[in-house]
């Protein structure tokens, strides 16, 4: 479903990716993990075809992402450090909005459907702007998820969740991955990493440093490899 080729990321004399390959087949959930700076934003955000590589390839479903990125987005939902929801337009107006720009059929049944999902049926028509830090999160996820797309892609999507939300939040993703899509995120959360997908893949210096099955580690021995990844990213 997803398939990189020497990727390579450069901001003016920078290297941020240093000609990452990936493959990650169709129903594989994948937690990418490293230090801060390490480039898995970067690499989340080329995916997503909101930046264009420096050199290499992308394809997602056999289509050219970086080429023809109009021809893979309908197939992506993407949660990164920005929510990209309007806060003066009310939770549902918002996901109101993506259903059109997606075209979905029975989009006001769809809407509220994820509403209630992320658990902000009863906020459906309150501005976003009056919203806490986890509610957003909470109607960021309900607009990645909005459209069934087969890719997901999220940038630490925990962020700013309490615990009850975060809870709420990997059942949704199991769900998810359950029902046969491909799923890339990244986290902090070692532990949770670690127990919720199939295969884990350390960035460090550009990068992957690490690429192994979830199975074959524990969280101690992913924190050892983790550790010696940040040790390697400030060397």
């Amino acid at each position: 479903m997803i398939e990189v080729r020497g990727l390579i990321k450069r901001f003016g004399y920078t290297v941020v990716l240093g000609g990452v390959s990936l493959t990650v087949p169709t129903g594989q959930t994948v937690v990418l993990l490293g230090p801060n700076g390490a480039g898995k934003t970067t690499l989340l955000r080329i995916l997503a075809t909101l930046l264009r590589p420096t050199m290499g390839e992308v394809y997602i479903h056999g289509e050219d992402a970086v080429r023809r990125p109009e021809r893979v987005r309908h197939l992506l939902g993407y949660v990164s450090h920005q929510a990209l929801v309007y806060p003066d337009l009310t939770a549902m107006e918002n996901l109101h909005f993506y259903a059109r720009l997606y075209g979905l059929p029975e989009a006001s049944r769809r809407v509220q459907e994820m509403l209630e999902v992320v658990g902000l049926a009863r906020r459906a028509h309150d501005l976003v702007r009056t919203f806490s830090r986890g509610m957003v999160q909470r109607l960021t996820i309900a607009r990645a998820l909005l459209h069934n797309p087969p890719v997901l892609l999220l940038d630490e999507p925990d962020t700013g969740l309490d615990p009850q939300a975060a809870a709420m939040l990997v059942k949704l993703l199991r769900e998810v991955a359950q029902a046969g899509r491909t799923v890339l995120f990244t986290t902090h959360n070692l532990t949770r990493g670690v127990d919720f997908a199939d295969r884990v893949l350390i960035l460090a210096g550009g990068r992957i440093v690490v690429d192994r099955p979830a199975t074959s580690l524990d969280v101690a021995q992913l924190s050892r490899l983790y550790a010696r990844a940040a040790a390697q990213e400030g060397a």
